[in-house]
């Protein structure tokens, strides 16, 4: 694992989110929705990682669930990794509790899969694979 990919952060207003970041001075890339999620995602780039506005397109996504029960705020801590499918293997074969037990494609054709908090010491942890370049 090479570093944090991203922290995930549930937000009630993707637009109110950007607008605060924007205001430190901080870029933010534009706003993509993930169907597989039922989220609304905006990047925002800080060093070598990112945060990630996640603001949910239904009532009954993850993300609306997480924001009704928990309210806004940090939702999970994502890893870049280079060969998921080998580390999903492992996890699986070490018992690890996942939400997703295949790889999953999100935000810029990124690969990913979740780890449930009880495998982790009650973190929701993804881990990411950039998208396959393709020419």
């Amino acid at each position: 694992m090479t570093k944090i990919d991203h922290l995930g952060v549930a937000v009630k207003s993707l637009s109110e989110a950007k607008a605060f970041y924007e205001k430190l001075g901080l870029p933010v890339m534009p706003e993509e929705t993930v169907e597989a999620e039922k989220v609304r995602v905006a990047m925002v780039p800080v060093g070598e990682s990112r945060i990630e506005l996640l603001e949910p397109t239904t009532p009954d996504s993850t993300i609306a669930k997480f924001l009704e029960k928990r309210g806004p705020g940090l939702h999970h801590l994502a890893l870049h990794v280079s060969n998921l499918a080998d580390h999903v293997k492992e996890l699986k074969a070490a018992g690890t509790r996942l939400i997703n037990d295949e790889v999953k494609i999100g935000a810029g054709g990124h690969m990913y899969v979740f780890v449930h908090p009880a495998s982790t010491g009650g973190v929701l942890l993804e881990l990411v694979e950039e998208a396959p370049v393709t020419v």
